[in-house]
């Protein structure tokens, strides 16, 4: 009985010091490396999940949580903060790449950078290219067009 016992204290040991192995890696879910205040997601909101995201981002950045060169928590860690997927996240982080806000890239951080200004006049900018397509005007059109207005 005595040697099972030591036995049994050698496995638990061991399964003890894996899972701590295992798990010392996983943040907890109030895991935060920025400032950044991000406030819950509403789900009875009919705006999608992923844009609730974005503009939690995007209005903690133009409060100054995060300003231009900061790091931003990785997807994983801000989707278990918000509560939501992480793909949820990442296609919001998508979007605020996309209007300049954000650079991201597969195994880099994710950093502030540019302003929020900066975003709304990039968003604007393919609101008009957009507009310009369906009108029937070809982006190097719409350049030159844009280039001719004064001020």
């Amino acid at each position: 009985m005595l040697v099972r016992s030591r036995v049994l204290r050698r496995w638990i040991i061991v399964i003890d010091a894996t899972i701590l192995g295992v798990m010392s890696a996983v943040k907890p879910p109030e895991y935060d490396d920025t400032n950044l205040a991000l406030g819950a997601v509403d789900r009875a909101d009919p705006t999608y999940l992923h844009e609730q995201v974005a503009a939690e981002i995007r209005r903690a950045i133009a409060d100054g949580e995060a300003g231009p060169g900061e790091r931003v928590p990785q997807a994983k860690d801000l989707a278990a903060v918000l509560g939501v997927n992480t793909n949820t996240v990442l296609r919001a982080l998508r979007m605020l790449r996309d209007e300049g806000l954000l650079e991201m890239g597969r195994g880099r951080a994710i950093v502030v950078a540019g302003t929020p200004e900066r975003g709304a006049i990039v968003t604007k900018m393919k609101e008009l290219l957009e507009l310009g397509r369906r009108s029937g005007y070809r982006r190097e059109e719409l350049v030159e067009m844009f280039q001719t207005l004064p001020g």
